[in-house]
């Protein structure tokens, strides 16, 4: 599936999305993998993760939020939640409202994500 059929009917997403890509795009090469339930940015292995969780949610509080792994827990009012599935990895929740969001403190914690995959 590709990104833009996994996010018809949600523009604001869409728009995310484009903003993301356009912003890692300036890190280096990156691949691009849609599945039912989202969309995951990867280098050896996935670093950042697009999804829409009204597909979860009957009262969601954005229509995408954005994943970002990192190797350690960031404390920043901006998530939403942040969660550890693993021993050294740490998953960050942000909900995104619009691609102005996705912003200069964004882009580290994404660089940061990035250059930890590898």
């Amino acid at each position: 599936m590709e990104p833009a059929a996994f996010l018809d009917g949600h523009p604001v997403a869409l728009s995310v999305y484009e903003e993301v890509c356009a912003r890692l795009g300036a890190l280096g090469s990156f691949d691009v993998r849609t599945t039912k339930s989202q969309i995951a940015f990867r280098r050896k292995r996935g670093f950042a993760y697009l999804w829409l969780p009204g597909q979860y949610l009957q009262q969601p509080g954005a229509e995408v939020v954005l994943s970002i792994a990192l190797g350690r827990e960031v404390r920043s009012g901006r998530f939403k939640e942040v969660v550890q599935p693993a021993k050294r990895r740490w998953m960050h929740h942000l909900e995104v409202h619009g691609p102005d969001e996705i912003d200069d403190e964004v882009v580290q914690w994404l660089a940061e994500a990035f250059e930890r995959a590898g």
